[in-house]
């Protein structure tokens, strides 16, 4: 049976790929990797390196496809769109597994960071097995998230002592608020933020952010101290990052509370 791999790859840096992914990389034959245009094409980039660096077996080869362009996040219905971007998506898996892995064969997608944490591959691989027109077995190999990398470039701990930790995206934090849990000792991890939802909490004094963009790469960029103070300079380095490489990605964490304060 055909076999395909999902695999995490960390955030960036070809030193946090983890043993077991890279075991998975000698596995496989083929790689599939969704073109993001030419905006992204570092992010294509990374991937070979990583390959380049890991793999033994040479006679892999990497298929490239067109992603299917997504409706504008700002429709009136936001999972509506997102649905049929992932239904467009399956269909490309569908025929990339159908007839680019022959039977006995292993392919793979290369995703950022760990693949349970917003990233729709595995959403998208459970379509095509539900459709019934290909059959292959498939396998899930965790790796770092850019949370985690986040908390370790910052030295941090993302919770106090018995207190929650919120994920969710800058879309979320926009419309809901921060979570009522940060105001009574817990914090909030915000990812997949392209507007800058933290400017909205500029005017408090009491908040602590610490962000980072592009962890792991050679234009890391780290900021942290109270958000009213560094508000502007991190909306200024989310400018520069994408001006220089056309595109940028960022997460960042915020508590209510002093500096690196995780006895509460």
């Amino acid at each position: 049976m055909r076999k395909v791999l999902v695999i995490g790859i960390g955030p960036g840096d070809p030193d946090q790929v983890t043993v077991q992914a890279i075991k998975g990389l000698n596995r496989t034959d083929v790689f599939f990797v969704m073109d993001k245009g030419t905006a992204k094409a570092d992010l294509v980039r990374l991937r070979l390196e990583i390959c380049e660096r890991y793999l033994e077996n040479r006679s892999y080869r990497f298929v490239e496809v067109e992603d299917p362009k997504r409706e504008d996040a700002t429709t009136a219905s936001y999972k509506a769109g997102v649905d049929a971007w992932h239904r467009r998506r399956a269909e490309i898996y569908e025929r990339l597994i159908r007839d680019e892995l022959d039977e006995g064969m292993c392919g793979a997608f290369l995703v950022w960071g760990d693949p349970s944490l917003y990233d729709s591959t595995l959403r998208i691989v459970d379509q095509v097995l539900e459709r019934g027109t290909v059959a292959f077995d498939h396998e899930v190999i965790p790796g770092i998230s850019s949370v985690q990398a986040l908390a370790t470039r910052h030295r941090i701990v993302l919770n106090r002592i018995g207190e929650p930790v919120h994920v969710t995206t800058g879309r979320r934090l926009a419309e809901d608020g921060l979570p009522r849990s940060v105001e009574t000792g817990g914090s909030v991890v915000v990812m997949l933020d392209g507007e800058g939802a933290f400017r909205l909490f500029a005017d408090r004094a009491d908040l602590q952010i610490y962000w980072g963009a592009n962890l792991g790469t050679a234009d890391e960029i780290l900021i942290s101290g109270r958000l009213c103070d560094v508000v502007d300079e991190i909306a200024s380095a989310r400018t520069r990052a994408r001006q220089a490489r056309g595109w940028m990605m960022d997460v960042y964490c915020i508590w209510k509370g002093a500096a690196h304060d995780v006895s509460r």
